[in-house]
């Protein structure tokens, strides 16, 4: 038995149980003294406030007071005394927890000992490794003026016009089809219910490329002209994202309605203009600070990605797991959310449910240590966040999301979005303060 005080007139006895890797069993004991005089001060206190019929506002007899009261003034002795006990018993064995206790309770009443088990998960336990002078390679990568080249002819792309061409289908061209597909003699659907876009499409627009739509298919069309008719053979790809049609054979009756070549703009100044630049020099000056500042963000990005691999692989140590579930399905919900956003179906996700749940666990396990090493070394290296560099944040996110600041920082508030926050800037500065500190070696770039 080991004991503290909540305060002078409160003992409180703890026994502690490991149940596991940072999971903790607290038996608390409290005498039946301090329950009683808990019993007793908080009877005071509702005394005081208590409006009875034919009495004034705490001018109402105890025993009236505690026979109209007494469930509200049990269940407030029993909170207040768990609860106090329950953190003085966390600061005596130097725990630190990591959200709710599960408390269960196993005596309470007047004249009685408070006696009640709380289960807790606790920080895990490790000693830091070696932070500073990680070993890092940079790739040192300047802007050309290729790569600016580039950057336009992707801007003008955005301007592409389609005009309608009397002559055959070459690579580069949009062809219109109506097409019809088949898997085995059947139409497509026979094989795969939910690929009705795949069964047939009317006035569909296939880019004339190597890759488009469905590898081989376009490629076929070539040298054909608007009212010819093509029978198109593909080889469904063995990861293709309707699973029934995995390295099947499909079959296209395809019928060309038009032939549409690309038209890019000249890039001069007037194309510079519907960009807000004065002039084409403008837009090339413009161009290439962006491609500047994306180089400089990809190869911070690639720094801090050695540096977070490098600590991770430096110590092993035990996770709670109720922080790993709630990390995986956090990652889970990323997963599916990113995979239907690229159009793949539901029942293609549901099959693939095993695989996203173990690729998301292990990203879990990786974010969950990454946050506690994070967490630690800010405490050793008295990293924090300031109010002033929290604000600018809100802001900033404001900005981005076109809310004013005051209403965005309520909506945090409300959804108790602000520690996370906290938690989001400080695990840049860590990063931040580990690069200023790892031994950083500059390399040519990787050829292509």
């Amino acid at each position: 038995m080991l004991r503290g005080s909540l305060d002078e007139k409160i003992a409180v006895n703890v026994t502690v149980e490991n149940l596991a890797p940072c999971k903790k069993l607290l038996r608390v004991e409290l005498d039946a003294k301090a329950v009683d005089e808990a019993f007793d001060t908080v009877a005071r206190d509702f005394q005081k406030q208590a409006a009875l019929p034919g009495f004034r506002p705490g001018r109402a007899p105890r025993d009236l007071v505690l026979k109209k009261f007494e469930k509200d003034i049990q269940d407030e002795v029993k909170r207040k005394l768990i609860g106090d006990a329950y953190r003085q018993a966390l600061k005596d064995q130097k725990i630190e927890a990591l959200g709710y206790p599960d408390i269960e309770e196993i005596q309470f009443g007047r004249g009685q000992n408070l006696q009640f088990a709380a289960t807790l998960e606790t920080q895990p336990e490790f000693q830091l490794p070696e932070y500073k002078g990680l070993p890092v390679r940079r790739e040192i990568k300047s802007v050309t003026d290729a790569d600016v080249e580039r950057a336009l002819n992707l801007l003008a792309r955005q301007h592409v016009q389609f005009e309608t061409a009397a002559r055959e289908l070459k690579m580069g061209d949009v062809a219109v089809v109506n097409y019809a597909g088949a898997c085995d003699g059947q139409p497509i659907t026979a094989t795969a219910p939910t690929a009705t876009g795949l069964t047939e499409q009317k006035n569909f627009w296939v880019d004339v490329a190597p890759d488009a739509f469905i590898a081989g298919f376009a490629g076929q069309l070539v040298g054909a002209k608007a009212g010819d008719k093509r029978t198109v053979t593909v080889d469904f790809p063995a990861d293709f994202v309707t699973r029934e049609l995995a390295g099947k054979k499909g079959v296209f009756e395809v019928e060309i309605i038009e032939v549409k070549e690309k038209a890019l703009p000249t890039i001069d100044d007037a194309f510079a203009k519907k960009y807000d630049a004065e002039n084409l020099e403008k837009l090339r000056e413009g161009v290439r600070r962006d491609l500047e500042n994306e180089l400089k963000y990809s190869q911070d990005k690639a720094v801090r990605a050695q540096i977070v691999r490098d600590l991770l692989a430096r110590v092993n140590f035990d996770l709670p797991e109720t922080a790993l579930a709630h990390e995986t399905r956090n990652v889970v919900y990323d997963i599916v959310r990113e995979n239907t956003r690229r159009g793949v179906t539901r029942e293609s996700i549901e099959q693939h449910k095993e695989t996203i749940y173990t690729s998301a666990a292990n990203s879990a396990r990786d974010r969950v240590k990454l946050a506690f090493l994070i967490q630690r070394i800010a405490e050793k290296e008295g990293i924090k966040v300031s109010q002033e560099e929290l604000l600018q944040r809100v802001q900033t996110l404001a900005a981005m999301y076109q809310i004013p600041p005051d209403r965005f920082l309520k909506d945090l508030q409300k959804r108790d979005g602000v520690p996370e926050l906290y938690d989001q800037i400080a695990h840049e500065k860590v990063l931040g303060f580990l690069e200023i500190n790892a031994k950083i070696e500059n390399v040519p770039a990787a050829a292509g």
